[in-house]
């Protein structure tokens, strides 16, 4: 009950076929232990009533019994499993100290014991049960069946028993039955309840689809990534039923000195009763101060004066999509002085974006018809680059022509027939071969060789694009080689389709790709991965909350990193990090005597996330190492819950040290009155009781939504 605090969830119970909207909370009257102390407290009441109008003792004595039975069988069941395994509880103090009472003839005190005792038990169970309520409406979403397709037959089949590689139909209004890739068909999916994006996204063949999203308009085919148990409603609820069965440090120091002290308040109520009886103290007297100090000096607040706050703080950030995994967890995020941030994916959204498109001069295009045709060449690819292109295309509403004769090749680019020419997209040394006899045409007075010096006189990324072509043996490093180590994504050996980039100075360190037609150079396009607009409001608050500037760790290069922290106002930058770099920098900064909270996203930033003191992963592109590594997940993307979730930790720490001091005072000054004066049984029930449900309370203040939101 109240003095130990239980932090178990309820088993989980089978989605229905009916989705319900996320939010729920519990019922009061739905939890056991409220629906106990409400009958204690009834039946309290109507024997008090009695007993003031002189009733009948029968009938009152008889509602007393019920309350003490109702209101304490629990917690003397669950001390004398203790006792049994040789611990002792407080609980059981508590049920003694109320039988005691009731011996010497106070029963209505050890009722009234009883009946506050089983109140706060109550509100323990409550407070439990809103912190699984904050994401436990999401498992409502999954549906329980699913279509399967089966070479030409459909099948309705539990989703439980879907398999990774099936191949699902959701048709219009239905919700997705397990995370996936769209391999046919076009919709938008309601994604808010995951990702926690407002507007329907539009999904294409590759895209992402989750279990628990409500398709729109469109038919989908979609094939099965996951393994429904992994989906990512079932690791939400996961992560958050592992936050509830961990305790932070100071509840653990606090249950390991509970034995001792409990141990010392028996030996001291003996001592208490003993010592006065032994000097002719009269008997009744003797046991009642007794019995009162036992009661005021039970540790029932102290016990429960960490976990209510931290685990409202985990409810209240889960309700703001971020999932902290345990009360431990969430108490160390509150001690942390120093961030360190990775680049791509955390400041930046991690996704690139054509930011410019520059057609050659004499290429006859322009800037919408250079877009049109290497995205009409990159259309079969599934690269990010090529998608982006692709994207960017369709976002200007051009028409993307049919390739043929499609070819990728690795390190190299993409060519492929469009409209009868032959459109090759990629890394500009890789195309010199192919375009070389078209760049000594132009140096040879074919009538391409002034645009090719005015490029050079414009000194723009098109000049440096040309000149890198002569220099394909100078050992330059492109972007997109860099590329792997920047986001988390896969060794360059492993990109089987990559449209290529060269890395150009003036091209704000984006990605510049080269576009030929029938080997002769058209154009070029730079792709950018485009910083959040919440960054430097996070990287700002940062600073205020630790009172130096976040560190930017970062395995992009470092044109890169200087833009991106120019943009954030950081000056300590480090580029060019391997994973093992990034846990060295991290960890001389915790040799330094730091606290160091990183925060990334991607594969290789698991070890780092591991090595710092806290970490916390962007959850909508990171990794599922990633998400694994960190302490919280950033479900829906948001920067500046980063900064929220540290403020929100340390509030609980607060709250936590206000109880700890709200706990200690009454204990001492109730004990003290009672050993130097006379303390009333009735008076000590109700300072020892209030005092528990006042520290109870306390800790639900962070449930409040301004407790997120304070500055």
């Amino acid at each position: 009950m109240v003095c130990g605090v239980s932090v178990t969830l309820a088993p989980t119970r089978a989605p229905s076929s009916t989705p319900t909207a996320p939010g729920r909370r519990t019922r009061v009257l739905a939890l056991p232990e409220a629906r106990w102390a409400l009958t204690s407290t009834v039946a309290f009441l109507a024997g008090l009533i009695l007993d003031t109008v002189d009733g009948p003792p029968w009938a009152y004595g008889l509602l007393y019994a019920v309350a003490y039975v109702t209101g304490g069988w629990e917690p003397a069941l669950e001390g004398l499993r203790a006792l049994r395994e040789k611990t002792l509880d407080v609980d059981l103090l508590m049920i003694v100290a109320a039988l005691g009472a009731a011996a010497i003839g106070q029963v209505l005190d050890g009722a009234l014991l009883i009946v506050i005792f089983a109140t706060s038990g109550a509100l323990e169970a409550l407070a439990t049960a809103r912190t699984a309520d904050s994401v436990r409406g999401l498992l409502d979403l999954a549906p329980t069946t699913a279509t399967r397709l089966t070479g030409d037959r459909e099948e309705t089949v539990p989703t439980s028993e879907l398999l990774v590689g099936d191949l699902l139909l959701i048709r219009p209004g239905e919700r997705v039955g397990a995370d996936g890739q769209v391999l046919d068909g076009v919709s938008e999916a309601d994604e808010a309840t995951i990702t926690g994006e407002p507007l329907p996204v539009l999904k294409r063949p590759g895209d992402e689809v989750f279990a628990g999203t409500l398709n729109g308009a469109g038919a989908l085919r979609v094939r099965v990534e996951r393994d429904p148990a992994d989906s990512v409603i079932a690791r939400i609820v996961t992560l958050v039923e592992e936050a509830s069965r961990t305790k932070a440090p100071t509840q653990l120091f606090i249950e390991k000195i509970e034995q001792r002290y409990a141990v010392a308040v028996v030996v001291a109520t003996l001592t208490v009763f003993g010592i006065p009886l032994a000097f002719g103290a009269d008997l009744t007297d003797a046991l009642l101060r007794a019995m009162t100090f036992m009661i005021v000096a039970s540790p029932c607040a102290v016990v429960l004066a960490t976990m209510p706050p931290l685990l409202s703080a985990i409810a209240n950030a889960g309700r703001h999509g971020v999932l902290v995994k345990s009360a431990v967890a969430m108490e160390r995020l509150g001690e942390i002085d120093t961030a360190a941030l990775d680049k791509t994916g955390t400041l930046t959204e991690g996704a690139p974006e054509v930011t410019d498109v520059r057609p050659l001069p004499g290429s006859g295009l322009d800037g919408d018809g250079l877009l049109a045709v290497a995205a009409a060449a990159e259309h079969p690819s599934e690269h990010p680059l090529a998608r982006a292109i692709v994207g960017a295309a369709r976002g200007r509403g051009l028409r993307v022509a049919d390739a043929e004769e499609f070819v990728a090749t690795p390190g190299r680019g993409v060519t492929a027939v469009v409209d009868g020419r032959v459109v090759g997209v990629g890394r500009a040394e890789a195309l010199v071969g192919e375009v070389g006899n078209g760049v000594d045409r132009m140096h040879r007075g074919d009538g391409m060789g002034k645009i090719v010096d005015r490029m050079r006189g414009d000194g723009d990324s098109m000049g440096d694009a040309v000149d890198r072509m002569h220099r394909v043996g100078d050992g330059m490093e492109t972007t997109v080689d860099r590329m792997p180590r920047a986001n988390g994504m896969q060794d360059p050996a492993d990109l089987t389709q990559p449209p290529g980039a060269s890395a150009s100075a003036s091209a704000s360190a984006g990605t510049t790709v080269l576009v030929t037609r029938d080997t002769t150079p058209v154009g070029t396009l730079t792709l950018t991965d485009r910083l959040r607009p919440d960054a430097p409001t996070t990287t700002s608050a940062l600073t205020t909350l630790t009172g130096t500037a976040p560190v930017l760790l970062t395995g992009d290069n470092p044109r890169a990193a200087a833009r991106v922290a120019e943009a954030t106002g950081l000056t300590d930058v480090r580029a060019n990090l391997l994973p093992e770099d990034k846990v060295n920098a991290v960890r001389d900064l915790q040799l330094a005597g730091r606290k160091v909270l990183f925060v990334g996203d991607g594969v290789n930033d698991a070890p780092a996330l591991a090595a710092a003191h806290s970490g916390i992963a962007m959850g909508r592109a990171g990794s599922d190492l990633a998400l694994e590594t960190a302490d919280a997940v950033v479900v829906r993307d948001e920067l500046t819950a980063v900064p929220a979730v540290v403020r929100l930790s340390r509030a609980a720490r607060r709250l936590v040290l206000q109880n700890l001091v709200i706990a200690g005072t009454f204990i001492t000054g109730l004990v003290a009155w009672d050993l130097v004066g006379h303390l009333p049984l009735p008076l000590g029930v109700a300072g020892h009781e209030g005092s528990t449900v006042l520290v109870g309370l306390n800790g639900l203040r962070l449930l409040r939504e301004s407790a997120w939101r304070s500055e």
